[in-house]
């Protein structure tokens, strides 16, 4: 949640709230909501570790807000985040482990491990599909709920092939 909080705060200033809503607004229904708590959380960490700096904003009729900005070692923090690649494909793999482990640990058969497993890919897609329908007009969200489906169709894929592999 920090590096997304601090590549809002380097488009403009903004308070709890508003990043809050930016993160929903910018990502749609199928990105996990973010917890007003813990964007509060994060942005004291931020601030704490300078990142950002808050400025208290009086507000009349309402409690005062705290606006924050970036600072220049966010900026520096937030370039390397983007120079960084991202996590490549998981080796360490949950699933594969219950497939590999069970029959030697009495557990599951291996059959019955992929089927399961097969029935809750395809639910978490008709989940995603219905996500997409509700954010038709962002592209974003759309774009985020396809490449979700895509690695859950390649997991879908996979699936095949550990069935043909270990029967």
């Amino acid at each position: 949640m920090r590096l997304p909080l601090l590549a809002l705060l380097a488009k403009e200033p903004a308070h709890g709230y508003e990043l809050k809503q930016a993160l929903e607004q910018t990502f749609g229904a199928a990105y996990p909501q973010p917890n007003i708590g813990q964007v509060y959380v994060t942005l004291g960490r931020l601030e704490k570790n300078g990142l950002i700096k808050g400025q208290d904003v009086d507000q009349s009729n309402r409690p005062n807000k705290r606006v924050y900005e970036i600072t220049d070692a966010g900026r520096e923090e937030l370039a390397a985040w983007f120079a960084e690649p991202t996590e490549g494909p998981r080796v360490r793999d949950e699933f594969f482990m219950k497939l590999v482990l069970a029959p030697g640990a009495g557990g599951s058969d291996r059959l019955a491990l992929i089927n399961t497993q097969r029935r809750h890919y395809l639910n978490v897609m008709r989940g995603l599909s219905r996500l997409a329908a509700q954010d038709r007009d962002n592209r974003v969200a759309q774009l985020l709920v396809e490449g979700a489906m895509l690695h859950l169709q390649a997991d879908l894929d996979w699936l095949e092939r550990c069935q043909e592999e270990l029967d």
